[in-house]
């Protein structure tokens, strides 16, 4: 028997048997079938023994070819699990991952999951875009980045959907807080409360911001006033610090702006769940990303 066989007629012989028949696998194959008989009628010839025999209008396979053809299925997955291994190693030798992520994010929990990647893989680049929510899923869903680090209210109205659509990893659970301006001293009695400032004037964040707010207010039984709405957490804090309103802050713009003019209080049972999210199994280089960011998150 020579030393080797060649693999393309190994998976010839492999499809034959999975699927019974010459025409079959050059379906299976999208090969002409005289390619196919070519193929076998070769490794016959590689194999010096009969692999194959005539039964009627079609053929099967002999005691030896059925021996080969269990041993190139194994053959064929090892070298393609060897070439999936080979190509995960130079993603992350040469590869790129593109991040879209809301503002706080990239201001907080980005900046050290960058450098993290940087130092494990110097090979691997990373491309940023800032995006809430709805434009980061639409960026991902278009190709133009490979992450969309994303978020949700947990518990105060409808889940997001895209969990249906996207692969999911978690990253952090932050607690959302009022935020109201500074009084010094904590005033005595219990804590404020979305309840509590029915009367207030609220400023209202992006999009998705606006709706949780707005089904707070809702479940403690008022329409909140909106004279204000930013998406920039530096502003909110600033007119909130200017007595100007009030306003609800997850921990993470907190922690990349915190104004000395502002008191914060977490509000019981309130959370913002933090998502990464990906279209099918990540590259290798984003998966890396993403393993970073939720280390980064996990030690918020």
């Amino acid at each position: 028997m020579p030393a080797s066989l060649d693999l393309t007629r190994l998976r010839v012989l492999a499809a034959v048997a999975r699927t019974g028949s010459v025409t079959a696998a050059a379906r299976e194959l999208h090969y002409a079938q005289p390619s196919v008989s070519h193929h076998l009628a070769r490794l016959e010839a590689e194999a010096g023994i009969p692999l194959l025999q005539r039964a009627g209008r079609g053929v099967r396979l002999t005691e030896a070819g059925r021996l080969l053809a269990a041993r190139a299925e194994e053959i064929l997955g090892r070298v393609e699990g060897a070439q999936r291994e080979l190509d995960a190693l130079a993603g992350l030798r040469a590869g790129r991952a593109r991040l879209a992520a809301f503002p706080s994010a990239l201001a907080t929990l980005v900046p050290e999951a960058v450098a993290r990647l940087a130092a494990d893989h110097p090979g691997v680049s990373v491309g940023l875009l800032e995006a809430e929510p709805p434009e980061a899923v639409l960026a991902l869903a278009s190709g133009e980045v490979d992450v969309a680090l994303v978020f949700e209210h947990t518990d105060a109205h409808a889940r997001t959907v895209e969990e249906l659509r996207f692969e999911v990893t978690d990253v952090l659970t932050e607690a959302v807080h009022l935020v109201r301006p500074a009084t010094g001293a904590a005033p005595p009695g219990p804590a404020p409360s979305v309840a509590s400032l029915a009367d207030a004037t609220w400023i209202a964040g992006c999009e998705r911001c606006r709706a949780d707010l707005v089904a707070r207010c809702g479940a403690a039984r008022f329409v909140p006033r909106i004279a204000f709405e930013t998406d920039d957490y530096v502003a909110v804090q600033a007119l909130v610090a200017a007595g100007v309103g009030v306003s609800l802050l997850p921990s993470l713009a907190l922690r990349a702006h915190r104004n000395p003019g502002v008191e914060a209080v977490a509000l019981p049972g309130a959370h913002r769940r933090v998502v990464a999210l990906t279209v099918g199994a990540p590259t290798p280089p984003a998966r890396a990303l993403i393993d970073r960011l939720a280390a980064v998150g996990a030690g918020v």
